[in-house]
């Protein structure tokens, strides 16, 4: 019986080991066999970053073993950068790795004491210069921000609430945005980015969904809009239009 014994547990350590042998050929053949290489990245969500971009921060390589290419580094090295909110990284065979990416991208400009920012939509610094540059994107005027450099997040409750509403605007509407104001600590206006730009007053700021969804309609409506208009008034249960003299 003892013998019997043994040589089951002999069998069975023999089988394991013929198991290992079997998967280490089979993981060297899919991770070593040249017919599994990269030889594209499909770049989903992308519109500022370039391919070039994502090979560089996410340290890939064409040509490199698919399966030798660790995508959870590839997408903890691609979350680091500030340009990205989210990522995602997997394996398409046989030649492909798809990388899909939310951007983060500015939607408003601020003065602060050394220059200007770039901010997106939760108050991420995403830029800083000096001097003024061309942006679609609005200033927004009547406050100023101290101290604060690329990666920082603007505490000001008055801007977080104009990025509050901002962020619910569409691209085109948002790029069609030169200014956001504050004549008041709670009441806002906005100027166009028109040649003649008209002033739209968004008051106090709330029925924020409501007022965005006006602001987008009257953009599309002012480049068909033979008349012109001085400012448009979201305070009221109608828009009130005033057109020039």
């Amino acid at each position: 019986m003892a013998v019997i014994r043994r040589r089951r547990r002999f069998g069975r350590l023999f089988r394991g080991i013929i198991f290992l042998f079997v998967s280490a050929m089979v993981l060297s053949f899919f991770v070593y066999v040249p017919f599994f290489t990269l030889e594209n990245i499909k770049l989903v969500g992308a519109k500022y970053l370039t391919q070039e971009d994502i090979m560089r921060i996410g340290e890939i390589y064409l040509g490199e073993p698919l399966f030798k290419l660790e995508t959870d580094q590839v997408q903890s090295r691609l979350s680091k950068d500030l340009r990205i909110e989210e990522v995602t990284v997997k394996r398409n065979l046989p030649h492909t790795l798809e990388v899909t990416i939310k951007e983060r991208r500015p939607i408003a400009t601020v003065a602060c004491n050394y220059g200007y920012l770039d901010i997106d939509h939760d108050g991420t610094v995403l830029d800083s210069y000096k001097s003024l540059k061309m942006m679609r994107i609005p200033m927004i005027n009547g406050v100023r921000v101290r101290d604060l450099y690329i990666g920082d997040k603007v505490d000001d409750e008055l801007i977080k609430k104009i990025l509050d509403f901002l962020q619910r605007l569409d691209e085109e509407t948002l790029n069609g945005i030169s200014e956001v104001a504050f004549v008041e600590e709670d009441y806002v206006v906005m100027y166009t980015a028109t040649e003649r730009a008209v002033q739209i007053r968004i008051g106090k700021l709330e029925r924020l969904d409501e007022k965005a969804r006006l602001t987008e309609d009257f953009l599309r409506d002012l480049e068909t809009n033979p008349h012109p208009v001085e400012y448009v008034d979201f305070n009221y249960t109608a828009p009130f239009i005033k057109l020039a003299q």
